[in-house]
């Protein structure tokens, strides 16, 4: 890779004629979703879209949607078909098995010559191992998007065998690409990854979520709660590292000296039920006065406008985390973000301005900035602010910005030179009141 990457960049000056899109022309790709996390898939399908003559995009039913169905540039292949829970342990297995069956048929006789993973499939070592080194076999370029450098770690379930399988497909694909600069750091100390083949791309905003012309108010009184009420909001599946029992700690805090606040938890426990189990008792009292608006249990796209838009803040009281996708969901909406001290989260938040950070795992703390937040300018002036942090956050995090960055590592794989000035993907760290009065 990084032999290829200075043969092309050596070739650039050498080709002005070259346009980016006569460029693009040659660049043929398929995106391996794993079937799941429908708005990076979207944002990034629809990014590239304009800039690749046709995107074959692996999927399931839950990334079936118009925008692919309807466009020339798209070969929507339905592989994963419907992934409901609600089956029998032989069915899940049936049908994951015929899933990879087709994959590999697909593999074998595919055209594009870039394979973009973003997320593995549900057998992850043979995903990380067997399966990408059957892709470099046939030829094929690989990308890899790394949203969790080791989620193993993170979920307090790292073994030698995960690491290794990590370590493995790290190092059979052509090139990486990850959120934060802190990501990449860990793949070359932690994983001996060459810096070359690591790029750093923005989160995309979400652009995936209806958002309506429902107002805060009108999803306050949706969800009975009275418009002069601070209400907090928990969003995205439930989870030991996301640190849940903080919140619902610095919550019961606030009550004791304040009764106009509320909380709206809104996610499925997802395989934590002791963990859960422990929660739902701290709060039931809470839940049976009002206080808490609970719903345990996964939000389809078309009500998350609902939660946002009913909130006056959001939080994410991570005990560990790379970076977060939520977080870029609230700010899609305009929500300031009240985020723990880890991973890079503080890095992606303005303070003052789109939110505050706090120290992670202390309820205190957590209480303290919370109040800080309803004291502040920020939520004083929100209806403002909403529309400041939307602009703020969609020009930062640009999926067009994404898509140019990604197509310039497509061309270097396949030794196609590329405009650099097209694929800068250095941002600002501007604040949104910068970037809205210019």
């Amino acid at each position: 890779m990084n032999t290829d990457s200075d043969k092309s960049d050596e070739t650039v000056d050498e080709l002005p004629a070259f346009t980016t899109h006569e460029i693009s022309r040659e660049i043929s790709v398929a995106l391996l979703t794993g079937g799941g996390d429908r708005p990076y898939a979207f944002g990034l399908a629809t990014a590239l879209i304009s800039k690749v003559p046709t995107l074959d995009l692996i999927g399931s039913d839950e990334l079936d949607c118009p925008e692919f169905q309807n466009n020339p540039g798209v070969k929507f292949l339905n592989l994963r078909g419907n992934q409901r829970p609600d089956t029998s342990l032989a069915r899940k297995i049936l049908r994951v098995s015929i899933y990879y069956a087709k994959l590999i048929r697909y593999a074998s006789s595919s055209q594009p010559r870039i394979f973009h993973i973003l997320w593995n499939n549900k057998f992850i070592f043979l995903d990380r191992t067997l399966l990408t080194l059957y892709y470099r076999l046939l030829g094929k370029k690989i990308a890899f998007t790394v949203h969790n450098v080791n989620a193993g770690r993170r979920d307090s379930r790292d073994t030698w065998l995960n690491r290794l399988t990590l370590r493995i497909q790290y190092r059979l694909v052509h090139h990486i690409f990850v959120h934060t600069k802190k990501m990449k750091l860990e793949l070359i100390e932690e994983f001996g990854v060459k810096p070359t083949r690591v790029t750093v791309i923005p989160f995309g905003i979400n652009n995936a979520v209806p958002n309506t012309r429902l107002t805060p108010s009108d999803a306050k009184k949706q969800l009975g709660i009275r418009h002069d009420k601070k209400t907090v909001l928990f969003f995205g599946n439930i989870a030991p590292y996301k640190g849940l029992e903080h919140l619902v700690a610095a919550f019961r805090l606030l009550l004791g000296h304040d009764e106009n606040y509320r909380l709206i938890i809104a996610g499925k426990p997802n395989n934590c039920e002791r963990y859960w189990k422990s929660i739902h008792e701290d709060i039931s009292e809470n839940v049976a006065k009002g206080r808490v608006i609970l719903r345990p249990e996964f939000i389809p796209d078309c009500e998350t406008e609902l939660y946002f838009k009913a909130a006056d803040v959001f939080v994410l009281p991570y005990r560990h985390i790379y970076q977060s996708g939520v977080l870029f969901l609230g700010y899609s909406f305009g929500l300031p973000v009240l985020a723990a001290d880890v991973g890079s989260l503080k890095d992606e938040i303005v303070e003052g301005s789109t939110g505050f950070a706090f120290r992670p795992e202390d309820p205190v703390a957590l209480a303290v900035v919370i109040e800080q937040y309803f004291a502040s300018d920020l939520y004083v002036d929100l209806n403002v602010r909403r529309r400041q942090i939307r602009e703020y956050a969609t020009e930062r995090h640009s999926w067009d910005v994404v898509a140019q960055t990604t197509m310039k590592v497509y061309a270097d794989l396949l030794r196609i030179p590329f405009p650099e000035k097209s694929a800068n993907c250095e941002l600002s760290n501007a604040s949104p009141d910068a970037n809205a009065s210019s």
